[in-house]
């Protein structure tokens, strides 16, 4: 289960009449422990269920988010670190970042769309997105906490934010890019968080031996959808691949008719049999994935995909293109689960573009540099914080 399944369920069990307030990361400037779109749910006994940072300053945001529940009035705060005087305060943050979380009440019809959009971008194979009004400049007729939502399958609710939001938040989906735009509406501007929701990673094991247990474990803990395929059929596979989301008993010659797979499967191949690979990437190589992996040495990588292009050059240099294999990324692997690990890593840098490199041998930032649509809102904007937020808001 991922974290946003976790708020969606904690969401769901809130006691009718009890009260909670969902607080949301909505821009970053510099540093940051998460990026805009990590989210927290706070009940009014204090249990929360999600993370803004490594423990920074998630007190703070569970005493205001208090403030929020009895009032009803949804707040911005400003967490600033970028200055060495953070910690007379105290909390010694030292992440040399600004982070700005929006408060809100949970107990109202938005988070219930907002919750019912993770859900289904949980169990979808497609993006969802969502446009939040976070700051508002001079008189202008919007509430912060305004949004608008677009959904897996293309509909959208929510409230009118500006006259293009629709069109935007369905641009967003297309880029798979999260963005801050800054609208003009009735008395001024809206600044506005819109945030594409990714469905879960959906990853499909072809193989069933010992070694797949440490991959769906792994998977299982970064709350990925997994799918072990056992294409010798084995009733055994249900038990032992427990925490699978489906085991499913498929020959290898079925593979298409029988596995559900999408263009953002993630496909790894291990079946330790010749033959039985060979049929599987067979069908696999005929459809469009986010990822296909196969273990096993190089030249026997290489054997397959020759007998499979049937000695056409082409037809072999674009297959192997195609193919992860050796899978993994070289970190010395040698047992069970150092292998998953090593492959698991490579399935992560591949989703997010990276070389999977050691961070101190990347140049620029860890995290790639979040998108604005207005000058106004370069990398070093400031906004104002609400008069009752001056102190650990403007100072923190």
């Amino acid at each position: 289960m991922n974290e946003a399944q976790m708020i969606v369920e904690a969401f769901g069990g809130l006691e009718p009449g009890k009260l909670a307030a969902l607080a949301t990361v909505v821009s970053v400037e510099g540093s940051s422990y998460r990026r805009p779109g990590a989210r927290m749910l706070i009940k009014e006994n204090g249990e929360t269920t999600g993370a803004l940072s490594a423990g920074c300053f998630e007190q703070d945001v569970c005493d205001r988010a208090a403030k929020v529940m009895s009032t009803g009035d949804p707040v911005l705060v400003k967490y600033d670190t970028t200055s060495d005087d953070d910690i007379v305060w105290g909390l010694g943050l030292g992440c040399n970042g600004v982070v700005r979380v929006l408060i809100e009440p949970a107990n109202n019809k938005r988070v219930e769309s907002l919750m019912q959009l993770l859900a289904e971008c949980s169990e979808s194979s497609s993006p969802g997105a969502i446009a939040t009004v976070f700051h508002v400049e001079g008189d202008a007729e919007m509430a912060i906490g305004t949004s608008a939502l677009m959904f897996p399958d293309g509909s959208v609710d929510g409230q009118f934010v500006a006259p293009s939001i629709f069109e935007d938040l369905s641009e967003a989906v297309q880029l798979t890019a999260s963005s801050i735009r800054r609208y003009e509406v009735t008395g001024g501007y809206s600044h506005v968080f819109i945030e594409v929701v990714q469905p879960r990673v959906r990853l499909v094991v072809f193989g069933a031996g010992f070694d797949v247990l440490p991959i769906v474990d792994l998977a299982a803990n970064l709350g990925w959808h997994t799918t072990v395929v056992d294409t010798r059929s084995r009733a055994s596979s249900f038990e032992l691949f427990r925490k699978a989301d489906a085991v499913l008993l498929c020959q290898s010659e079925d593979v298409l008719s029988q596995v559900s797979l999408f263009e953002c499967s993630i496909v790894v191949v291990m079946t330790h049999n010749y033959l039985q690979d060979l049929e599987v990437l067979r069908q696999l190589l005929t459809v469009p994935l986010g990822y296909l992996g196969c273990l096993g040495p190089r030249r026997r990588t290489e054997r397959l995909v020759m007998e499979l292009s049937d000695g056409d050059i082409h037809n072999f240099g674009a297959a192997l293109r195609r193919l992860h294999a050796p899978i993994g990324l070289d970190i010395g692997a040698e047992t069970p689960p150092e292998i998953a690990l090593s492959i698991v890593s490579e399935i992560k840098a591949v989703l997010s573009a990276r070389t999977g490199t050691q961070l101190r041998k990347r140049g620029g930032s860890i995290h790639d540099s979040f998108s604005t649509t207005d000058t106004s809102l370069t990398p070093k904007f400031s906004l104002p914080v609400a008069e009752t937020e001056v102190g650990l808001a403007c100072k923190v």
